[in-house]
């Protein structure tokens, strides 16, 4: 789970502190002290996780992009200059915009914010934008939530008693709920000081980068590795008085899965596994990463080159084309598998399921799965390998009347789309089967709340009634644009349009009640 460290380099951050022993010293200089702690804990424990590093006042600026050198992220925090006013609003959009050019809006991130909390004044302040968070337009809304899954971190260089002077701890815990409740602000309890920055910190480091180490086990092979990052709790939604499910530090492998079996299920969270590698008197020696080369493992090295179960897992599946089948707890199941970083680079991963004893229906209950060769009369992947016993088939056959759309990959959303604009390239002759296969798809976004679909394919069918040619019926440009306005009225959520019984039908023109030969719409 890669960090982003928002720091807080305005004027306000210089203002001086009284410590014992120093004629100068400022909140800036806490911060730094705190900060270095953080990176310290990191580089040691945390060596494989990216961390980058923002400066913000009245504008933001990426200091250090997403790295391991955590030697580089102290010499440019050492190295901050200060600047103006505090703008945060800016500062939290940086973090989105960075965040999402290197990982997307799938990964998880962690973002911490150093400020003395102090948060402006005036147009630009965190007050400012806080009251008018309702009145945005949608290009111009408040970068909180951010669209990518995160953590919120507040670390404020000031006392609860100073933040509550003004309103610096309403506007703060305004943020943590805007990002959905998805974070903690720290403040420093007694006198700014060093102990007392350490102190809060350190609450920090327990609170979200403490180690996860577990043994991983497989019949009498075990190996001691370290998961990045720490997998959160999981609440069940169906349970009446619900207690959170943690994964258990005794990893069992239960047995081994063709990926093709296994194919791209969906799952809770995805972390990295590293063994820890122990020397001869019993101590620990640190983390290693599981990054192959062609010519040497890494992981290899870092075990001291001694047998390591972890090192010979990850080869094994990654040269089989296989997944490790592990138990994370009762009833509770995951997998583990080789993924390529690069061609030359690979790392062993962890996915956890949904929570249950059968998360992947295809498979059927993961603890009544065998051995291939075990009591079958015949092999199930038959003797060259050629076919699969999964997915596993109901016993009873589905009374549905009629086949539901489904789109588990890409392909296949592509496959309606191009058959409506295919259909639509033939107007007026294809008019009742364009609007079968645009209502089918209507219905199907509507199910699974995908209104950019919508939206979306009216902004195609808009492109295609600009393309069609001199020669094209009339009729053509006519359904075409009735089309993509009743898509844009769908996916406005407007009940009057939007009703999931609602089928689009085609528009009545002067040109569609004779010679279209497609079963055109009459004009009464």
């Amino acid at each position: 789970m890669p960090t982003v460290v928002l720091m807080d380099s305005s004027l306000s951050m210089t203002r001086p502190v009284s410590v014992e022993g120093s004629e100068e010293f400022q909140r800036k200089n806490l911060a730094v002290h705190g900060l270095t702690m953080l990176f310290e804990h990191m580089a040691t424990n945390y060596r494989m996780e990216f961390t980058s590093l923002i400066a913000f006042s009245s504008l933001w600026e990426l200091m250090v992009p997403f790295t391991r050198d955590y030697n580089t992220l102290q010499e440019t925090l050492n190295n901050l200059e200060d600047y103006d006013k505090t703008c945060l609003e800016a500062a939290l959009q940086g973090v989105s915009n960075v965040v999402q050019q290197e990982w997307g809006t799938a990964c998880p991130c962690q973002v911490v914010l150093v400020t003395d909390g102090a948060l402006g004044i005036g147009r630009g302040s965190l007050r400012h934008s806080l009251q008018t968070v309702k009145q945005r337009v949608e290009d111009k809304k408040f970068p909180l939530p951010f669209p990518f899954p995160s953590k919120f971190y507040v670390m404020c260089i000031a006392n609860a008693e100073e933040l509550q002077a003004t309103d610096g701890m309403d506007n703060l815990e305004q943020l943590i709920n805007l990002n959905d409740g998805e974070g903690q602000i720290y403040t420093m309890e007694g006198p700014l000081c060093l102990k007392s920055v350490q102190s809060m910190f350190g609450k920090l480091i327990d609170q979200a980068y403490s180690p996860f180490h577990a043994v991983l086990r497989c019949g009498n092979l075990t190996s001691d590795v370290q998961v990045f990052p720490r997998p959160e709790p999981v609440i069940i939604d169906e349970e009446v008085d619900p207690l959170p499910k943690t994964v258990q530090t005794d990893l069992e492998i239960v047995g081994f899965i063709e990926i093709g079996d296994i194919s791209s299920p969906p799952v809770l969270s995805r972390h990295l596994v590293l063994p820890i590698a122990v020397n001869k008197e019993g101590d620990e020696m640190g983390t290693g990463t599981s990054d192959e080369t062609e010519e040497e493992t890494s992981t290899n090295q870092m075990a001291g080159k001694s047998p390591n179960f972890c090192v010979l897992l990850h080869g094994s599946l990654k040269v089989e084309g296989m997944v490790a089948l592990v138990q994370l707890g009762p009833d509770w199941f995951g997998m583990l598998y080789s993924q390529a970083d690069s061609k030359k680079k690979s790392n062993l991963m962890m996915s956890l399921f949904e929570f249950g004893s059968e998360p992947l229906p295809w498979l059927g209950r993961i603890s009544q799965l065998g051995p291939a060769s075990g009591n079958a009369a015949e092999n199930p992947y038959g003797e060259d390998d050629s076919k699969s016993p999964f997915p596993i088939q109901p016993k009873h056959k589905r009374s549905y009347a009629q086949n539901v759309t489904v789109w588990i990959k890409a392909s296949g959303l592509q496959t309606d789309v191009q058959k409506i604009l295919r259909n639509a390239r033939k107007l007026p002759e294809k008019t009742q089967t364009f609007y079968k296969e645009l209502n089918r798809l209507r219905k199907a976004a509507l199910a699974f709340g995908f209104w950019e679909l919508l939206k979306n394919m009216a902004e195609l069918l808009e492109r295609e009634c600009t393309l069609l040619p001199d020669s094209a019926h009339p009729d053509a440009a006519f359904q075409l644009s009735h089309a993509a306005q009743q898509l844009k009225l769908a996916s406005s959520r407007d009940s009057k349009y939007s009703g999931f019984e609602h089928n689009i039908t085609p528009m009545l023109t002067d040109f569609s009640g004779g010679g279209g030969g497609g079963g055109g719409a009459e004009r009464i």
